[in-house]
């Protein structure tokens, strides 16, 4: 089989034309990070109680009109029901005084008949204002956060198929131009049904052109840059998208003019048409070796090298063809019982990762009194996050590191719930290393499961943990909103889930430093599930399995 790598070795790694297509590709990101979690400002649920419309009440009574309710064992105003307006109104004609020569608790209570009154100290908009998404629409709120998850599992379905169809680039830009303009389509949303499937699309959009940009730098790049690329540089790029959220809503309170401005980010990004080239890689896979060597040729010039003659050995991209190949499918992957325990793991471990990222990232609003300070936070920590994730994989073992994160990030989880009233700060500070935990987990998982599985299933592999994931994000919205009863109920359930994981963990192969498995019978074996101290009296058969 042709080394990809040593053939175009000519045209260097870090040259003219590579340091662009870092530039450019990382740049495309940045806008991803703005738009993948607008919804914590957008969608953030202000302090609200029933309008009350101009009615004749003297001025006690019409501050005795919302009830007052303890909820989380906190005092404050009814935000789903007032007393009776006629009722109140006789009452205030009598000239009794409410609390002295009426006792309000026997007083009968009715809904919002007449809507809401929404505090404007941190929002002029949100679309919870704008549809009335409280009270017995409430439940809307959390499910258009859903709703634009499912977007992006159904993108990171498509997208896989549509590029080898149709190529890295087309796939790339056509994607980021249904983000752009779904993003401005969703600006002039006349009900929550049309902004939630509007946003759907727009999740489609994101996944597939950050995908895209994924497989477009890795095919590109080689050697250390690549790495550099598929590691640090997107995950990085993301980050600072994620950071300038906040300043962008710091200046726009009003949720129409945050996505209009959001918007110019992405169209700016379609410029990269004229810029960034096909894929060679893919070009070869396809057959199309003429398109390929112009491509590298010209490469060639712009990094100031010369090209050899023949780039591409025609007698041996013959053979390659020529090669008959073993077709695998998702059922290989529950095919033995080794496989089977694995997948089952990495699964489960995606599910938490992805469940808690995003339940805590959604929760950002109510992290701190002021949600532009909580979305930095928890943006800005994931930058750490990722510089941690890179070193582990360079100098750790991959499953010590994988249960070191998982029972610190349980233990934050359970230690929120018992710091005092007055450390608030302690509080925040555990949950934002719950968020450090999950966010390198998710890092590290995707370079641990490809060094996991072999070339044979490893695609077909991430692919099918990689919808389980999507599910657990899919129903993160919904974990903050049980807290209602108990405040500290999501932390406990997060906490416990977070636990099982990191034990489960125990049992995958250890691979850091041995060769990738190329077939299935070199795919490391779990460790027992029965006994994971017990030494096997037979050594193992299977070069590739770890000793531990």
């Amino acid at each position: 089989m042709m080394n990809y790598e040593s053939v175009v070795a000519f045209v260097g790694q870090w040259r003219c034309f590579q340091k662009l297509i870092f530039f450019l590709l990382c740049t495309s990101i940045v806008p991803n990070g703005l738009v993948s979690f607008n919804i914590v400002f957008v969608g953030d649920n202000p302090d609200h109680h029933c309008r009350i419309p101009e009615v004749n009440l003297t001025q006690e009574w019409l501050n005795a009109t919302i009830p007052e309710k303890v909820v989380n064992g906190k005092l404050g105003r009814s935000k789903c029901s007032r007393y009776r307006l006629d009722v109140i109104r006789n009452l205030s004609d009598q000239g009794l005084v409410p609390g002295r020569d009426v006792n309000l608790t026997s007083l009968e209570q009715e809904g919002c008949l007449d809507g809401w009154t929404y505090s404007k100290e941190t929002y002029q908009s949100t679309i919870v204002t704008e549809f009335d998404l409280v009270c017995s629409n409430q439940w809307k709120a959390p499910l258009t956060s859903t709703i634009y998850l499912l977007g992006l599992l159904v993108g990171a379905l498509i997208t896989g198929p549509l590029s080898d169809r149709f190529g890295r680039k087309p796939v790339f830009c056509a994607l980021m131009a249904v983000q752009a303009f779904c993003i401005m389509l969703q600006v002039f949303s006349v009900s929550w049904t049309m902004f939630s499937i509007v946003s759907c699309i727009t999740g489609i959009g994101h996944v597939g052109s950050y995908i895209s940009c994924f497989v477009m730098g890795t095919e590109i790049l080689t050697g250390k840059v690549r790495v550099l690329f598929s590691s640090l540089g997107i995950s990085l790029s993301f980050a600072m998208g994620y950071m300038l959220l906040p300043l962008f809503a710091y200046f726009l309170r009003d949720w129409k003019s945050l996505l209009f401005a959001i918007f110019p980010a992405h169209f700016m990004s379609l410029f990269l048409w004229w810029f960034v080239p096909e894929s060679p890689r893919w070009l070869l896979s396809q057959g199309r070796v003429a398109e390929a060597d112009a491509i590298l040729r010209k490469v060639a010039r712009m990094n100031n090298v010369e090209a050899p003659e023949i780039i591409f050995d025609e007698t041996t991209l013959t053979k390659e063809k020529t090669t008959t190949r073993v077709q695998h499918n998702v059922f290989d992957l529950v095919k033995t019982r080794h496989i089977r325990k694995i997948t089952l793991i990495i699964c489960l471990v995606w599910f938490t990762l992805r469940f808690g990222y995003y339940g805590l990232t959604l929760n950002t609003s109510q992290l701190h009194a002021n949600p532009y300070i909580s979305c930095f936070m928890s943006a800005a920590i994931e930058i750490p996050a990722y510089v941690f994730a890179w070193l582990a994989l360079q100098y750790c073992r991959r499953r010590p590191v994988t249960i070191l994160v998982f029972f610190t990030g349980s233990l934050a989880l359970f230690l929120i719930q018992l710091v005092p009233e007055h450390l608030s700060g302690l509080a925040v500070a555990l949950e934002l290393m719950g968020k450090f935990t999950f966010t390198a987990g998710v890092c590290l998982l995707y370079v641990y499961g490809a060094e996991i599985y072999p070339t044979v299933l490893r695609s077909t592999a991430t692919g099918t943990c990689g919808i389980l994931s999507r599910v657990g994000s899919s129903v993160a919205p919904f974990l903050f909103s049980i807290g209602d009863s108990f405040e500290y109920l999501p932390y406990i359930l997060l906490g416990t889930l977070t636990l099982a994981t990191g034990v489960a963990s125990f049992f995958l192969p250890e691979t850091f430093g041995k060769q990738l498995p190329q077939s299935i019978e070199e795919m490391p074996k779990a460790r027992s599930l029965k006994c994971p101290m017990k030494t096997k009296k037979d050594p193992p058969k299977v070069i590739s399995e770890s000793p531990l």
